[in-house]
């Protein structure tokens, strides 16, 4: 092997094998099925060789990636679970960039139609390359800017008769003052009697004066902190007021 081509082995990104996820889920709590863990290690594998050319994330090995970054989706997927949304829920997902927490979660927590709204176009590619090499069900990429999203689901084929979506899920999206009002429209007004919900991924506890105030109509219906990455982290779980 020539001098080129060690340098080229040596950068390559390095597949972790469906032993090895599992094994990484376990220390942080999580029990995959062989399936789970060979569908987070094909993602995994994927994520990080478009990321040399597109840098998806700024971590270079998948164990890294998978702390400080996946592990939240198998986290969200226990809190989903608890957060009382109605069965066959339909989720967007705002700014789904490399597609965390969203395609990890999927693997979990498969449960309704679940949309992956991204405006960057190559992001928008990549995304609809790993969910179809992750072969998730009921799955969908939405190629545009998230005040249009329920308008585009026609696009998508969801032509479900109601007028938003059940829960919009939200990480470093956009802060969280300007958030509301934008989620509020996509949850949509009959969303408001059947308790439509946001959840925001956030570093921080929600503040006190969340949905105070802002003329959104949410309340505060629960918030977790939960391990990651070396430090703490949060879901805040918001709920429109019933009407």
């Amino acid at each position: 092997m020539t001098k080129r081509q060690k340098g080229a082995a040596a950068a390559a990104p390095y597949a972790p094998t469906p032993a090895e996820t599992a094994a990484e889920a376990a220390r942080a709590g999580f029990e995959l099925s062989a399936p789970q863990a060979e569908a987070l290690s094909r993602y995994l594998t994927l994520l990080l060789k478009w990321s040399r050319a597109m840098n998806l994330v700024g971590r270079t090995g998948w164990p890294e990636v998978f702390r400080d970054l996946a592990a939240d989706s198998l986290h969200l997927a226990r809190f989903l679970a608890e957060a009382g949304l109605p069965p066959n829920p339909l989720t967007l997902d705002l700014g789904a960039g490399a597609g965390l927490p969203g395609i990890p979660l999927r693997v979990l927590w498969p449960e309704g139609e679940y949309v992956l709204v991204e405006l960057r176009e190559k992001r928008a590619i990549f995304l609809t390359q790993a969910v179809a090499a992750v072969r998730l069900a009921r799955t969908f990429v939405l190629h545009g800017r998230a005040e249009g999203a329920v308008q585009a689901l026609p696009g998508l084929g969801l032509l479900r008769p109601r007028q938003g979506a059940d829960l919009v899920l939200s990480r470093a999206f956009m802060p969280w003052p300007r958030l509301l009002p934008l989620a509020a429209g996509l949850l949509g007004p009959d969303r408001a009697e059947a308790g439509g919900k946001l959840v925001v991924l956030a570093n921080e506890a929600p503040p006190a004066a969340i949905g105070e105030g802002l003329g959104a109509g949410f309340r505060l219906a629960g918030a977790r902190e939960y391990p990651a990455g070396g430090g703490r982290r949060y879901f805040w779980l918001l709920e429109l007021d019933r009407v």
